[in-house]
């Protein structure tokens, strides 16, 4: 029989606009608590999550915003897409985006507004909880696939509790500028951001899907009798 997991990861997507309504500690800590429940090689369970609210929230954001508007360069530290990207993965890449900035209102030259778009990563999408996710420098690349799982079940806990959330890869652009603003451990590396709060069901940025490959492009299957 199937479960209500199914269900869950179908209708999962990015959450880029929420509503005013604040989550609770308790509520984030249960989140955090499941996505520890991720499996692990040699259980060494890696990576942290900084859950940051309210004026701690807001600290941040207005950093990160201010290096971005400033024209700062980024630093980021380790590689998250592929040098060369392939022609499916581009156009994977390509029609995501152009999928996002149609939501809004966007058009392809306006160059300004995507700006501003993007710039909406750093303030966490103004969600009323921000994660700040990272993982010990000398930790292995499997670790970073660990990590991944991880994040995945936070996800998942937070759709069914309910919540919007999305995960922000840009927050690791100034990552030097998170390590300072919370204090972080010189041997903590920032992964990524994750933003979290009650979705606003009326925002035409959650209305639009990604499409996902068809499971030929992906799977295969060999010694099966059917």
């Amino acid at each position: 029989m199937r479960s209500d997991l199914y269900d869950l990861l179908r209708q999962r997507r990015s959450t880029r606009a929420f509503t005013s309504a604040p989550v609770d500690r308790s509520t984030i800590a249960r989140l955090c608590t499941a996505a520890r429940r991720a499996p692990s090689g040699a259980n060494l369970q890696p990576g942290k999550f900084h859950a940051l609210a309210g004026n701690e929230l807001d600290a941040l954001s207005a950093r990160l915003v201010a290096a971005a508007q400033s024209g700062m360069p980024t630093a980021l530290e380790y590689s998250y897409f592929p040098e060369r990207m392939s022609p499916t993965h581009k156009d994977r890449q390509r029609k995501a985006g152009f999928a996002l900035y149609e939501a809004l209102g966007i058009s392809r030259r306006d160059i300004a507004g995507r700006r501003a778009q993007f710039d909406q990563n750093y303030r966490f999408f103004d969600a009323p909880v921000g994660i700040v996710v990272t993982i010990d420098r000398d930790m292995g690349k499997g670790c970073f696939m660990d990590l991944g799982m991880s994040i995945m079940a936070l996800l998942l806990a937070a759709e069914a509790e309910g919540l919007g959330a999305t995960g922000i890869g840009a927050l690791a652009n100034y990552g030097a500028i998170t390590h300072d603003q919370l204090g972080l451990d010189e041997n903590e590396l920032v992964v990524c951001g994750i933003a979290i709060g009650h979705a606003d069901p009326n925002s035409p940025v959650n209305q639009f899907r990604t499409e996902r490959a068809a499971l030929s492009e992906f799977a295969s299957f060999r010694g099966f009798d059917d």
